[in-house]
This record gives structure tokens, sequence and C-alpha cells, in this order.
């Protein structure tokens, strides 16, 4: 028997508060890599009306215990991220050049650097990098998409990216950067089928008719992002169905880093673990390991070896190896799924340390992981190294 049923994912565009406070937090971490790989960097941002708070714990060695104003202005920071995500226009409240800045920013706890560092402390049951934290991590891939994503999401975010395309191109001068895209999906046996519902929601300038609005982005944004095959008569098009969007960012909304982490992943389709990502140097495994299981579980996706994949890793703070590790296929595997895990376990190293390398992770690369998700990325491998299907050929030799 046929078994059908409806997903939904969502996306949200660069100017929507939560996602301003992570562009803030990611481009002060690129900030603090780019002056010293190893710097320890835990920053959170708030975001209301003309106010940021930047606040958080960071460490970098080589200002050998100098303050961090001596090394990077953070404001410039702040407010050069506020200027690239579009918040420039004269009508804008949230404004790059005119917002109040706190700054918050402390030190690591050495506690927690000890369990992190390489070497040897009072307590420690070993010298290796230990992982940052405890927590649970997760990894998703299915072969809906080129991209080995789930199908509402990747669509949710590719309108997304079209809509600020556009708007940075200057073709509408009335978009605005706040932003939300959501698509729903049919299924029929886990396959999609048929997009039955399309949502977008953007911010625009008060003097813009909701007709040119609905016409503009029906026909430049969707009908050019979602497959013509997909779409029918009956789908339906909700385009800012208030009525009305001229309020938004943080005028509208307070914004919080770390409050789009389904967004930031699987759209749902997938789990999380309990950590968000942005402004988390790699030392923290709530990041890392989730792009270590990113990376796994797509490679077996590629090799074959499942059509639909999720793993899971568990750690201890200051603890190297992984406390668990969980591999599910959804009875899609077509080798045994003892198999599968015996091969991870042999072509992988789960170690924060191992992670880090494989991955090349000491780099201020996280600004370009900020938006339109962490996952799904089909170009600029050498930056999204978790998104390489480079152990096919390691995997399927060891899974037999």
């Amino acid at each position: 028997m046929s078994r059908h049923f409806i997903f939904s994912s969502e996306s949200v565009g660069e100017g929507h508060p939560d996602k301003v406070s992570d562009t803030i937090s990611d481009s002060v971490l690129d900030a603090c890599l780019s002056i010293d790989r190893n710097s320890r960097v835990a920053c959170e941002t708030f975001v209301k009306s003309n106010t940021v708070v930047v606040g958080g714990e960071i460490t970098i060695p080589r200002l050998k215990g100098a303050p961090l104003e001596s090394a990077i202005n953070i404001g410039q920071v702040v407010r050069e991220a506020i200027r690239g995500i579009g918040y420039v226009n004269d009508d804008d409240v949230f404004h790059a050049d005119r917002v109040f800045i706190s700054n918050m920013l402390t030190t690591q706890s050495p506690d927690i650097a000890q369990g992190v560092d390489a070497k040897k402390a009072v307590g420690k049951g070993t010298e290796e990098q230990g992982a940052g934290d405890q927590g649970l991590m997760f990894g998703y891939a299915c072969d809906e998409t080129p991209e080995l994503m789930p199908a509402p999401i990747m669509f949710a975010h590719q309108l997304g990216r079209e809509l600020t395309d556009l708007r940075k191109a200057g073709k509408a001068k009335w978009l605005r950067p706040d932003a939300k895209s959501q698509v729903s999906v049919l299924y029929e046996n886990g396959k999609p089928v048929r997009v039955t519902n399309v949502v977008i929601s953007t911010q625009h300038a008060a003097d813009v008719s909701n007709e040119i609005i609905r016409s503009f982005i029906l026909k430049n944004v969707i009908k050019k992002v979602i497959p013509k095959n997909l779409l029918d008569a009956a789908t339906e098009f909700l385009i800012n169905p208030t009525g009305r969007f001229v309020v938004g960012g943080p005028q509208g909304d307070s914004g919080l880093t770390g409050r789009k982490i389904i967004v930031d992943t699987y759209g749902g389709m997938g789990r999380h673990g309990g950590g968000a990502f942005s402004g988390k140097d790699p030392s923290k495994v709530d990041r890392s390991a989730a792009y270590m299981c990113r990376w796994v579980a797509k490679n077996i996706v590629a090799a074959k070896l499942a059509s639909r994949c999720e793993l899971q890793v568990a750690y201890a703070i200051g603890h190297p190896q992984p406390v668990s590790i969980h591999i599910d296929t959804f009875g899609t595997a077509t080798v045994d799924e003892g198999h599968i895990e015996k091969a991870v376990r042999e072509v992988f190293s789960f170690k924060p340390a191992d992670i880090i390398r494989q991955l090349n992770l000491l780099r201020p690369i996280y600004r370009k992981t900020t938006n339109y998700g962490h996952f799904g990325h089909s170009t600029d491998l050498a930056s999204f190294t978790w998104e390489r299907t480079d152990k096919i050929r390691a995997l399927q030799k060891a899974a037999v």
C-alpha cells in the first residue's frame, strides 16, 4: 500500500533578526581565527531595534593576555556584518552606521580550557584534546536531491537565496533584508512528487503594492527555483499573506544567535542535537561533530550503501573519544547496517582533534556558513569540506 504525506520546511533570509545575530557571531569568529587559528570563541549576539549586544567567551593565544580590543575592533566587525546584510537604507531603524553596540565578551573559563587543551591537567584522564562539552550531534543525508538533502529544505533555502540575490543586485528597489520562505512537499512511498504549497514573506518599502510584490516573486523567484514538474494548478502560493511587511528585522522582532537550528540543518527531516553552530570555534563539538556527521552520512548515501542515513555521536567534556556512535538507514541499506558501522569506524576518526584536521576547520570560513543552511552546498567545497564525497571507495571497500 502506498503511503502519502506532506512535509514542510522553512528557511529565513539574512535579514531575519536571528540570522542577523548568527551573522555577527560568525563574523566575530572569523575575525579571531584570522589572527590566530587556535582561537577559542563562543560568541552570542542579541539584536533589537537599534541595539546590538555581543557576549560570550573569547581567548586568542597569540595576544598573550592583551585585551581583545587591541587586535579586533568589535564595533567595526559588527557594523560590517550588518552592512553586508543590507541594513543601510534611510528608513532602517536598525542601520549599520547607527546601531548602539554593547560588548560583553570575556575570556574562556580556564576549567573548560584544560579539558579541551591537548595537554595534561590535574584530574583530567588524558593528554589528548577533548570535546569542548558533553552533548549529542546528528548528521543526515538522503538521495532526494543532487545535494543529498531533503527536498523541502533545499527548495526553501534556494528561494531565500534567490530573493537575496535579486535584492542585492538591485532588481527590485523595494525589497528589504528580512524574509522567510517555506515549502510543503507531497511524498509518495518516500519520494517527493509534488510541491503543494509555497510561502514567501519579504520585508518591503512602504510605497510598493501587494500586486507588484506578488507578481515579481511568483515570476522571478518561485517559478525560477521550483522545478516545473513539481508544480501544478493546485499548488498554492502564499506571498506576503498578511498584506504588509514594512516593519521587519530587529526593529520588528528581537534576534538571538542559535535560534534557527532547524533552518541550519535539515528542516526537521533529520534530527538535531542540543547545540547551535554560529559563533563557536571548531573545538566545540556542537559545531564540528555535526559537520563530521553530515560528512559521514553524505558519503554513505553517495556510496549507495543506503538511500537515507542518519548518524548520531555523543561526547563527554574533556574526553577525546565519542561515548557512542549510532547509524540508522531507515531500512534503506543495501548492505548490513553492522557492516556500514564497521566501515565508518574504520574510515573516519571522531576524535575532536581529528575532526578538525580531517575537515580543515581552523580557518575563517564560518561567515560563509551562516545563511541558507550549513549543509547542502554543492560548490566551494574548499570551504564546505564536510560536503565532499571523497570517501566513497573507502567505505564501499570496508563495508564488505
